[in-house]
């Protein structure tokens, strides 16, 4: 897994989230968040992810970065990743 260069990192029992840079990934300036909303009840929503960079779901290596990302988040907020992103994001 890789080691990111986190900017900002809030991590809470109602979720949170990280920001890291992308510059290491030849995207200068650019950043990409990975985050998770608080249900209600006790529980956390999905982990999301953002990014600076339009459409950055169609590159192959930033939804690799981004999904290496959202796992490395549910460690730090000790959830079941599998399990979290079957549940809706928001309740609202």
């Amino acid at each position: 897994m890789r080691q990111f260069e986190i900017l900002r990192e809030k991590i809470t029992s109602r979720g949170g989230g990280i920001e890291i840079s992308l510059s290491p990934y030849g995207y200068d300036d650019q950043k990409m968040t990975t985050y998770c909303n608080y249900l209600g009840g006790g529980m956390l929503g999905s982990i999301q992810n953002d990014c600076t960079i339009s459409d950055w779901e169609l590159s192959t290596e930033l939804s690799q970065i981004a999904e290496e990302l959202s796992q490395m988040f549910a460690n730090l907020i000790n959830v079941d990743y599998s399990f979290n992103q079957s549940l809706p994001e928001s309740a609202y």
